[in-house]
């Protein structure tokens, strides 16, 4: 008598999992890096402070990542991200308005972008005096982390409006503003007008700002800095340093630095 044994059971044969060739590996990163890309150019903006004028709030050599969203036009496409006005007391990303003496290549004025502190929206009188800020009637609490640097001509700062810049004593304002200023004057206030911000570095002495360039109109607002993603020890004149030569040997400069000369306790510091 024959008895029938059962066939042992067969194991499952494993799938290979496809594995990635390096093409694929590299398609993927390039479309991460995109994504990436996309997302700090249309969202976000990098910054990189190159004066001391924002000192001790912004250093020199702090890269920020600027926020572009809250402060553009509203748009029904993206109902769920919050818009508003720039508001008194807001650290904005702007072109300046007073254009730089030399042209691009394309023959058409340069505009410098810089950071600030919003003092006065349209409708403020404003006005200093022994350096105190006074907005409307009241006077301003200096920045917590701001500066009185020294200078050689601290009565027009001081003391603007009261002192008018002139065709013969304009202080270092630039041309245009020295003609416009006295006509926003009104007893002893400068009156900002609609569309206009006046701007003011937290290094009171130190900044070269609405002051001697006049209001910013609205539309050259970019945004505001939203935290202090990398800091690295800098002085002014690097921080201006142009040219290929100039750049390459920064960049051996940082390689060599990057661990000793970062600001580690400033990394994510939020910009406010």
């Amino acid at each position: 008598m024959t008895t029938d044994r059962a066939a042992p059971a067969q194991k499952p044969i494993a799938k290979r999992g496809t594995e990635e060739t390096l093409y694929e590996t590299a398609a993927g990163y390039c479309a991460v890096l995109v994504v990436v890309l996309f997302a700090l150019t249309l969202l976000g903006q990098n910054y990189v402070i190159p004066s001391g004028s924002m000192e001790n709030t912004l250093l020199i050599g702090d890269h920020l990542l600027v926020d572009r969203i809250t402060f553009s036009p509203s748009t029904r496409w993206m109902p769920l991200v919050r818009y508003r006005e720039p508001k008194r007391g807001d650290i904005v990303v702007f072109l300046r308005p007073a254009p730089e003496p030399d042209l691009d290549a394309d023959g058409n004025p340069q505009y410098l972008t810089l950071v600030k502190r919003l003092i006065g929206v349209p409708g403020d009188r404003i006005h200093l005096h022994n350096g105190v800020v006074f907005v409307n009637g009241a006077a301003q609490s200096t920045p917590a982390e701001g500066r009185m640097s020294a200078t050689a001509d601290a009565a027009y700062i001081d003391e603007f409006p009261a002192i008018l810049p002139t065709p013969d004593n304009d202080h270092g304002a630039v041309e245009s503003w020295v003609v416009e200023l006295p006509r926003l004057v009104e007893n002893g206030d400068l009156v900002v007008p609609p569309g206009k911000y006046f701007m003011m570095g937290d290094n009171r002495h130190g900044s070269y700002d609405s002051r001697f360039w006049g209001l910013v109109p609205r539309e050259n607002i970019l945004g505001r800095p939203l935290f202090n993603y990398w800091s690295f020890l800098m002085t002014e004149s690097e921080g201006s340093q142009t040219g290929l030569g100039n750049s390459l040997a920064w960049m051996g400069h940082v390689a060599m630095h990057f661990f000793t000369d970062t600001r580690w306790k400033r990394t994510l510091h939020e910009v406010r």
